[in-house]
């Protein structure tokens, strides 16, 4: 779910770790995985599949975003970022809170949001405080912010192989843990920007390195490990990142895996990568529609319309003008 424009700024190095990437569908294809477990992971709430999703998920699109990262003037990608994160942010905010006070009331039941002004406070500090069809919202204003403190280091220190980037992720890595046994409070997400910033560093430092065949033993083990529930899972929104540098090593092998798989099959798999170009706004959206939907479709149909639905709407919105501005 990176810009377009960062995304264009980072082909050329990321094609050099894809050998003849070219087009760079294979990106697309990785995000339309990612989206589709995400989905996956909030139609079924416990289980085998859930835990197994869960392992991986979310740090997919920080890894995603590190490795198609390239510095950039602080001062103006920040405002950048503001701008075109927070004003979709937003925008979807309003729409869904302006949905739910017109759906849960035709049902009989109470908006989540019914106590105004004072609902305006949990809403404006999202993260933790938005629950129901609004709980995947901490993730965009985290990896906003991840990526504005993330580029103001490379900034810095642009090879993200270079020494001294210990200075900063070390600490990060082992803030981290603590702050997710101190708090669950998370205001716009922030309580994951620790683990996050890890992640955006790890995705750019791999796209410096050549791919050999003999990692392939070392990550599948530790992806299996992960995928199987082996390793405890992860819940990033919580700060809960399983057991210690494992876990979250076991997601890093398990996406790296993925990009490979993705720059297999991206010749053929044009739908996924469609799905992927839309995974902003199944992100945004895909937990309403399972929140609104889920009495009346079972699970594999509620997954199927909380991809379909949301997607179409992305497709609608690029069309027009006025979508493009407001919510793309």
């Amino acid at each position: 779910m990176e810009n377009r424009g960062d995304e264009v700024q980072s082909r050329s190095a990321a094609s050099e770790w894809v050998r003849g990437g070219g087009r760079l569908e294979w990106i697309d294809v990785a995000r339309g995985i990612g989206i589709i477990a995400v989905v996956a992971g909030h139609v079924w709430t416990r289980g085998p599949l859930r835990d197994a999703v869960y392992s991986f998920h979310m740090p997919l699109f920080f890894l995603l975003s590190g490795f198609l990262s390239r510095p950039q003037p602080p001062a103006r990608f920040a405002i950048r970022q503001l701008v075109s994160q927070m004003r979709p942010y937003a925008a979807f905010l309003i729409l869904l809170i302006i949905a739910d006070s017109i759906i849960e009331p035709s049902k009989g039941n109470s908006p989540i949001f019914d106590q105004w002004p004072q609902d305006l406070l949990p809403v404006l500090l999202g993260g933790s405080w938005l629950r129901g069809p609004f709980t995947i919202f901490w993730f965009v204003p985290c990896l906003m912010a991840s990526r504005i403190i993330f580029n103001a280091v490379s900034a810095r220190w642009p090879d993200p192989l270079d020494h001294r980037w210990a200075l900063a992720i070390v600490p990060a890595f082992i803030g981290a843990y603590i702050v997710g046994d101190v708090t669950r409070a998370s205001v716009l997400g922030s309580l994951t920007v620790p683990m996050a910033l890890v992640l955006l560093w790890v995705g750019a430092a791999w796209q410096r390195v050549p791919w050999r065949r003999w990692m392939w033993l070392p990550l599948t083990a530790l992806s299996l490990a992960g995928l199987s529930a082996v390793l405890p899972t992860l819940n990033m929104k919580a700060a809960d990142y399983g057991l210690p540098l494992l876990s979250i090593a076991s997601a890093v092998a398990s996406t790296l895996l993925l990009f490979r798989l993705s720059v297999r099959i991206a010749p053929v798999a044009g739908w996924l990568a469609a799905i992927g170009r839309a995974s902003l706004v199944i992100m945004y959206l895909h937990v309403a529609v399972i929140h609104y939907l889920s009495p009346y479709f079972s699970k594999p149909w509620l997954l199927i319309h909380a991809l379909l639905l949301p997607s179409a709407l992305y497709y609608f919105l690029r069309a027009n003008g006025w979508g493009r501005r407001i919510f793309l």
